[in-house]
């Protein structure tokens, strides 16, 4: 004879559901507004520097001390840029890819300001502690109706509380990007920058919610309003700003095109880049994809002559030789990539990540006699910029060497 299975209490077996559905709610609003941390940055001295430079206006606009905003990227093929916290952005590959203009993302960094200046990441809380409020609320409500023989009213009760906890959560999240959408037009303004690029931006991404079937999707169900809704609601305020016809800056265009064209040559299938940059282009942003196509397939002669026809057009950018350099000195040749790196480290002003390079070339000739001129190099590199795992490597290689574990 068997002892009857034990009958699990229904008002305690409804709480443990509760307190799970309830965990759930609050995760899901993590992880439609938090970053994800475990992602792939490219340093890169000219993208970081040009980046910097295009948002330089906005920054002064929004009211940050010089030099104090800085542009991470990320190596992510998504068309996204966010904040978390303290004054640095982080722009996807994806987005650079995608835009068509330096001004385009120009209204991105704009935007993200707007982030950084209302404190948006710092006050993630004001959003999630009303949320679980109501969530709990429904909780205690739905665990009272257990308790009097309800179960099914409970978790009704429980469903339609999540659902107003999540909809006033949202409603928070989307309150925000329109702050931040309004802020950023601001700043564009107060820089005398024009806004149309920020306008065919969100143009860009509402064809791309065509594309993912999200045009009859309800923005009251999202975190942020849908592109055509934020499209229209801007352009009629940029086209009543000054600044709607302000040309575009040359110098920041042709800028994009090179940076651009180099994080394809780097990032992409090589046969992709020398399809949209074939051999017949000389222009300079071609050059400049195709030497890191041929670098990725180790065709060293033809990547090392596109660097040489950069260089040729243009002898003062520092770029161009730390380009020669890495080819050289990637394919077994630091002897070879001293030259390039010595003058792209002194063109730059001695970039950290160029000298970082240049550093590692004379430690990579394995001539003891280039080692203080490796030390000096990096110990300023690492002066400038401390989170440069690189550098911190090779200086380490260098107090090896001399026996100097500590």
């Amino acid at each position: 004879m068997s002892r009857p299975a034990a009958q699990a209490h229904p008002a305690r077996n409804f709480a443990t559901q509760a307190a799970r559905l309830s965990a759930l709610l609050f995760l899901s609003m993590l992880l439609m507004v938090r970053p994800a941390y475990a992602q792939s940055i490219l340093r890169d001295a000219e993208t970081e520097t040009y980046l910097e430079e295009i948002a330089a206006p906005l920054a002064a606009a929004a009211g940050l001390s010089p030099g104090a905003l800085e542009i991470v990227l990320i190596h992510d093929p998504s068309i996204n840029a966010f904040v978390a916290g303290g004054q640095r952005i982080y722009v996807h590959t994806g987005l650079i890819e995608t835009a068509d203009s330096a001004n385009e993302v120009q209204g991105v960094i704009a935007h993200e300001l707007g982030h950084i200046i209302g404190g948006h990441v710092l006050r993630f809380e004001d959003g999630v502690r009303p949320a679980m409020g109501i969530t709990l609320l429904s909780l205690l409500a739905g665990i009272g109706m257990a308790l009097a023989g309800a179960p099914e009213g409970a978790m009704a009760a429980m469903a339609l509380g999540q659902q107003v906890a999540l909809g006033n959560f949202l409603a928070y999240s989307r309150g925000q990007e329109s702050v931040a959408d309004a802020s950023g037009a601001r700043y564009l303004s107060d820089a005398g920058i024009t806004g149309k690029g920020s306008v065919n931006f969100f143009k860009k991404l509402q064809s791309y919610e065509f594309r993912l079937g999200r045009t009859t999707e309800n923005s009251y169900a999202t975190t942020h309003p849908m592109s055509g809704e934020r499209a229209a609601v801007l352009e009629d305020s940029y086209r009543a700003d000054a600044a709607w016809d302000a040309a575009l800056n040359p110098q920041w265009e042709a800028g994009f095109a090179r940076v651009k064209a180099k994080l394809r040559g780097f990032v992409q299938d090589p046969n992709k880049t020398l399809a949209q940059y074939p051999e017949s282009d000389t222009r300079e942003p071609a050059h400049y994809a195709r030497a890191y196509a041929y670098h990725q397939w180790k065709m060293v002669d033809k990547a090392e002559a596109e660097a040489r026809a950069l260089i040729a057009l243009d002898p003062t950018n520092p770029y161009y030789y730390e380009l020669l350099g890495q080819i050289l000195l990637e394919s077994g040749k630091p002897v070879a990539a001293l030259d390039p790196l010595r003058t792209a480290t002194q063109l730059s002003g001695n970039h950290p990540l160029i000298a970082t390079m240049f550093g590692h070339a004379l430690i990579a000739t394995e001539d003891a006699a280039m080692l203080p001129e490796a030390e000096s190099v990096l110990r300023a590199s690492v002066a400038v910029d401390g989170e440069n795992p690189d550098a911190w490597k090779q200086l380490g290689i260098i107090y090896h060497g001399r026996g100097d574990m500590a």
